[in-house]
C-alpha cells in the first residue's frame, strides 16, 4: 500500500525525497464504510469509482465473464497485462456478473441491497430491459445513489446515440477553439472530457450521498459527459448571449492577455510564459530588455496587451532563443516571473516538486512486481487517501464477494454452470 497523503506536511530538500513513495501501514480514508457497485466502461464512470475508492470506498468492479472492461487491453501492455487498467482499476475488487441473466440481476439486486452508490453507463433503458431499472434499485435499497454516465443523458433526441468523450470534446466547443487560427480544430490526444466528467461525477456522487443525509432517500445522477466539458470552457454561452461573441483558435495564445504562449530555447527545449497579473507581465517585459512597452497605454489591461501579442511575443521569443532552458527558468525565477518547461512523461518522472509532492508512486503489484503511477488526487490531514492495490484480474474476487453475500459453494457453482458468473 502507497503511503497516504496529508497536507501541511514540511516539505524535504528534493534531494531527500525519492521518486516514489514508501510502503506505510493502512488508514482509514475518509470514505470507509461506503460500498460502491461500479458497472461502468471506458472510461468516465470507471475513473469516477477510482477516486471514491482512492479516499477508503469499497469498490466493486462488475464485469461481464466472457468480455471483461476494455479497459484492460487498452493502451500498452507489458507480457500481456494491460497497464492502462492497473491505473484504472485501483482499490477495486472484481466480480463477474451477466446482468442479462436471471442469476446475475438476482445477484446484482443482491449486492445494491446494501451498497451505497451504483454507478452505470449503459445506453438510456438497457438496466430497464434487464429489469434493474431505478424502480427495481430502489425498492431493493430505498438509500442507494444511481450514478447513471452517458454522453447525452437519459432523455432528449440524442440520448440512445452511442457517446464517447471525444464526442464531447467535438459537441461542448473545445475543438473549435483549440488549433492553430488557420489549423483544423483539434482534439486532445487523451480522455479529456471523460476525465472532468469523472471528477464531475465523483462530485456528484458525493452531493447525492450529503442529500441522502437530510431525505433519508438515494436518487439518480444523471451525467451527461457534454456538461461538464462545456462548464469548464468558460463564460461562452454569456460571451455569446449578451455580445453575439464567438471564440476562434488562437493557438498557444490567449484573447485575455500577453504574452501567453511556448517559446524554444537555444538548446531545442521549450518553456511555456504565462502574464495573467500585469505585474507579471511588467516583470516578464522588463527581463527580456523590453521595459519601454509598460508604459503603453495599452499595456494596462490583458485585452490590450493580447492586442499587441505579435510585438510581445517577438520581445519574449527572440530573448528565450538566445537562452538555454536552464537560464531562462533561472532568470525567470529570479525575476519573479510566471514559467514552466513543456514536460514529457520522462520530466514529470524526474521532477523534483512532482517528488516533493509524492504525485508518483509506486504500488505493489502480483503481476507486475511493482508498478509506478499517479497517486490520489488530493491531500487530506486528517484521512488521507492512499493506493492499497493496482487493477485485480477480472473476476478475482468473485467468490469471496458471493461468500460474504451469503452464497454456499454449491450456489456459486450453480451460477457458473447457468453462465451467470
Amino acid at each position: 500500500m502507497t503511503t497516504p497523503r496529508h497536507d501541511h506536511q514540511p516539505a524535504p530538500s528534493p534531494l531527500d525525497t525519492p521518486l516514489t513513495t514508501p510502503l506505510a501501514a493502512p488508514t482509514k480514508g475518509p470514505l470507509e464504510g461506503l460500498r460502491v457497485l461500479d458497472l461502468a466502461t471506458l472510461f468516465a464512470g470507471p475513473l469516477a469509482a477510482t477516486m471514491l475508492g482512492d479516499f477508503g470506498a469499497d469498490v466493486i468492479k462488475v464485469e461481464h465473464p466472457r468480455t471483461p472492461d476494455p479497459s484492460r487491453g487498452h493502451g500498452p501492455s507489458k507480457d500481456g497485462v494491460g497497464l492502462w487498467w492497473k491505473l484504472l482499476g485501483r482499490n477495486k475488487r472484481t466480480l463477474t456478473l451477466d446482468l442479462s441473466t436471471p442469476g446475475g440481476r438476482e445477484i446484482l439486486l443482491r449486492l445494491a441491497a446494501d451498497a451505497d452508490v451504483l454507478i452505470e453507463n449503459f445506453r438510456p433503458g438497457t438496466l430497464e430491459k434487464w429489469n434493474l431499472g431505478w424502480e427495481e434499485l430502489s425498492a431493493a435499497n430505498p438509500r442507494l445513489v444511481l450514478t447513471r454516465v452517458t454522453g447525452f443523458g437519459q432523455f432528449g433526441p440524442y440520448s440512445r446515440r452511442p457517446g464517447f468523450g471525444t464526442l464531447a470534446e467535438a459537441m461542448s466547443g473545445f475543438a473549435a477553439i483549440t488549433g492553430e487560427p488557420e489549423g483544423p480544430p483539434t482534439l486532445p490526444p487523451f480522455g479529456l472530457a471523460d476525465s472532468i466528467a469523472a471528477l464531475s461525477t465523483s462530485y456528484a456522487v458525493m452531493a447525492a450521498l450529503q442529500g441522502r443525509e437530510r431525505t433519508g432517500r438515494g436518487q439518480v445522477v444523471d451525467m451527461a459527459i457534454i456538461e461538464p466539458m462545456l462548464t469548464v470552457l468558460g463564460a461562452q454561452p454569456t460571451w455569446y448571449d449578451q455580445l453575439g461573441f464567438v471564440q476562434e483558435r488562437t493557438g498557444n495564445r490567449s484573447t485575455n492577455n500577453a504574452p501567453r504562449n511556448t517559446y524554444r530555447t537555444s538548446d531545442g527545449k521549450w518553456v511555456a510564459v504565462s502574464t495573467s497579473a500585469r505585474s507579471i507581465a511588467e516583470r516578464v517585459m522588463c527581463l527580456v530588455g523590453r521595459a519601454d512597452v509598460v508604459d503603453e497605454e495599452w499595456f494596462a489591461t490583458g485585452a490590450g496587451r493580447a492586442g499587441h501579442a505579435d510585438e510581445l511575443d517577438a520581445a519574449v521569443g527572440s530573448w528565450i532563443a538566445r537562452h538555454t532552458r536552464d537560464d531562462v527558468l533561472a532568470a525567470f525565477e529570479k525575476a519573479e516571473a510566471a514559467i514552466a518547461p513543456v514536460y514529457d512523461i520522462r520530466d514529470v518522472m524526474e521532477d523534483e516538486q512532482y517528488r516533493a509532492l509524492g504525485s508518483i508512486t509506486e504500488v505493489p503489484d502480483p503481476d507486475l512486481g511493482t508498478v509506478r503511477m499517479q497517486n490520489v488526487l488530493f491531500r487530506l490531514s486528517e484521512t488521507p487517501g492512499a493506493i492499497r492495490w493496482a487493477g485485480r484480474a477480472h473476476g478475482a474476487d468473485t467468490e469471496e464477494i458471493l461468500t460474504d453475500l451469503g452464497l454456499s459453494p454449491s450456489d456459486i457453482t450453480a451460477l457458473r454452470e447457468a453462465g451467470a458468473l
